[in-house]
């Protein structure tokens, strides 16, 4: 019987059968914790385990992005109990001017094709972006894996998702993506792998790639994978990578839980709106909301790529008086990028907000929060009641938060 693509990476890294449901021990080429669940993962190895070493520092590493630099005593408290651990140990850090771990790894070429990655972050499976299985795990799973650097995982089923057509010219990844998200909900892919296929993918830039692979938390999936790429991403992989770009391709007769087939030809700008991402609409039937504040950036949108295609609808234009609007690139290589390319003056001089890299737009002490009574529209993946404060937030794409501070209200490019 043939396999699937996380059967086969899963495969590579244990000894036991692989198939759907059975629980397998797993070898992990890399594993991480952040500075959110990194304390923990320290106490807990230095109450089991005391001063035996992890079991391979080149494979372990820190990860500092939530609230960088520290801006409060929680934080500081939490990054430095990481540090002093990481120079006994010998583990790398990416600290507090590094960005997004996850994109990071992409970046470092630690998170590969064909690897295995876990860490302290509910998004690490954005690593199907590059065909590698990543996957987010509590922190008792995670310093178990810093001694051993192994875990263990239950094979999930995988479900292959086959968008048919191609939408409208209008629209950009974070659109598809929430379309997807309004088709499958929280249960047809739920604690299973995604498998996504369809022309429309061949068009996708890395960036574009990232977006729709964060967003399978959102489906309560366990991780997506893009099979089709072209030659621009593949160039790109490979620069971070230094190898070639190698994914695994689901055998012809591979078993599928189900097959879903999404009909996405002229698919106009959508908008998920408080305070569930999988309540999706088209922006065209919101454009009287008022909006008080916007935020691009984090796991899902914080590319050179997306926020380039912001300062596109920006450039000459001003963000309303009164309304507030907030970037935050993904990692210092993409602010660098944006530096580079006077992406960031232009985004300055149409009042724009612009942070040092990191997560942003998610929790408590990050930037993209909002008060009582607030409205923001954020590129984030979550809008789930308080997660980011007493306000409402609507999730959607670069351009359409960029039109509506513009505008003041939810809109698009197509209506300034």
């Amino acid at each position: 019987m043939g396999k699937t693509i996380i059967e086969k990476i899963i495969q590579d890294h244990t000894q036991d059968e692989v198939s759907p449901g059975r629980i397998v021990w797993m070898d992990l080429d890399v594993r991480t914790a952040r500075d959110f669940g990194g304390p923990n993962v320290v106490k807990n190895f230095e109450r089991e385990y005391g001063e035996i070493p992890v079991e391979n520092p080149r494979k372990t590493f820190f990860t500092f992005d939530l609230c960088v630099p520290a801006c409060s005593l929680k934080y500081a408290e939490n990054q430095q109990v990481c540090r002093l651990f990481a120079r006994k140990k010998g583990i790398r850090i990416f600290d507090v001017d590094s960005g997004i771990g996850s994109h990071v790894l992409i970046e470092e070429g630690l998170a590969r094709a064909r690897r295995t990655v876990v860490g302290t972050d509910s998004h690490m499976n954005i690593l199907g972006a590059v065909s590698c299985f990543g996957q987010g795990m509590g922190d008792v799973d995670i310093t178990f894996a810093f001694k051993t650097g192994k875990t263990w995982f239950e094979v999930p089923e995988t479900v292959k998702v086959v968008i048919e057509g191609i939408p409208s010219s209008s629209t950009g990844a974070k659109d598809l993506a929430l379309f997807i998200l309004k088709n499958l909900g929280t249960k047809k892919a739920a604690l299973k792998a995604v498998e996504f296929t369809g022309d429309v993918f061949r068009r996708f830039a890395l960036s574009d790639r990232i977006t729709l692979c964060s967003m399978v938390t959102e489906m309560a999936g366990i991780i997506g994978f893009i099979p089709e790429f072209d030659a621009s991403v593949e160039k790109q992989i490979e620069g971070f990578m230094g190898v070639p770009y190698e994914p695994y391709a689901a055998d012809g007769d591979a078993v599928y839980a189900d097959t879903i087939r999404i009909n996405a030809a002229g698919l106009v700008p959508q908008v998920s709106v408080p305070f569930l991402p999988h309540k999706v609409e088209d922006v065209a039937c919101l454009t009287e909301i008022p909006i008080d504040t916007g935020f691009i950036g984090s796991c899902t949108n914080g590319r050179t790529e997306d926020i380039a295609r912001a300062a596109r609808v920006l450039k000459g234009r001003k963000v309303k008086d009164g309304v507030s609007l907030k970037i935050v690139p993904a990692t210092r290589r993409v602010y660098r990028e944006l530096l580079e390319n006077g992406i960031l003056e232009n985004l300055f001089m149409s009042g724009a907000i612009i942070s040092n890299p990191g997560c942003g737009g998610c929790a408590e002490g990050h930037i993209g929060l909002t008060g009582s009574g607030e409205t923001q529209v954020s590129t984030g993946n979550r809008n789930f009641e308080g997660k980011q404060g007493k306000g409402r937030t609507y999730l959607a794409g670069p351009e359409v938060v960029a039109a509506s501070c513009i505008l003041g209200r939810m809109g698009t490019p197509e209506d300034l």
